[in-house]
């Protein structure tokens, strides 16, 4: 994964634990720097190790840490410069979701290395507010990060978003499946620090 990914964590770990809770992070996970290259490669087990390691000081389990963070994400990255673009890639919740891919194959001209998931947005309902949610990754285990991710778009779009998980993918393939309803009230995710 991009340094930006592994920023992002620092940077909500600092901000909701404070600068201790990084620095004793970074040496349970045997960091020798402070900071990453926002576009340099890491080995996408460096990203899952700061999680672990988030989750185990912090006596948590690591899908809430990862539900966290995908909800910093989304307005971490807005923040650090993708803001603009991200406003030019939809007005609202299900147009943003729905163009999520082409953001994606954009940010490879500069990230190169970048290898995204890819969503599918079906069944949507304006009426009632429900979308169904397809994310495709060969990446394992980031489920809960993607109910985080709708949950901070949720707050970018000032429409509060609740995102159940209804299907696993399986060890042999096939895709994660979200059940989206917005514009009603959800709960803030925090670190226990």
């Amino acid at each position: 994964m991009y340094g930006l990914v592994n920023r992002g964590i620092r940077e909500m770990v600092i901000k909701q634990c404070g600068d201790a809770a990084w620095d004793a992070l970074s040496e349970k996970v045997g960091l020798e720097w402070n900071d990453f290259s926002a576009m340099e490669s890491y080995p996408d087990s460096l990203t899952y190790e700061l999680v672990g390691a988030a989750a185990e000081m912090l006596d948590t389990p690591a899908e809430d840490i990862l539900k966290a963070f995908g909800r910093h994400w989304v307005l971490y990255t807005a923040r650090s410069g993708y803001g603009e673009m991200m406003d030019t890639w939809g007005d609202n919740l299900v147009e943003f979701l729905d163009s999520l891919n082409s953001l994606h194959a954009r940010l490879r001209l500069a990230m190169p290395q970048l290898q995204p998931p890819s969503f599918e947005v079906t069944d949507v309902d304006t009426r009632e507010k429900t979308l169904t949610l397809k994310y495709f990754s060969d990446r394992p285990a980031l489920a809960p990060m993607v109910v985080g991710l709708l949950e901070g778009l949720g707050e970018r779009f000032e429409t509060p978003v609740e995102a159940e998980q209804v299907k696993e993918k399986t060890e042999t393939g096939g895709y994660d499946e979200f059940f989206v309803r917005w514009a009603e009230e959800t709960a803030d995710v925090a670190l226990p620090c």
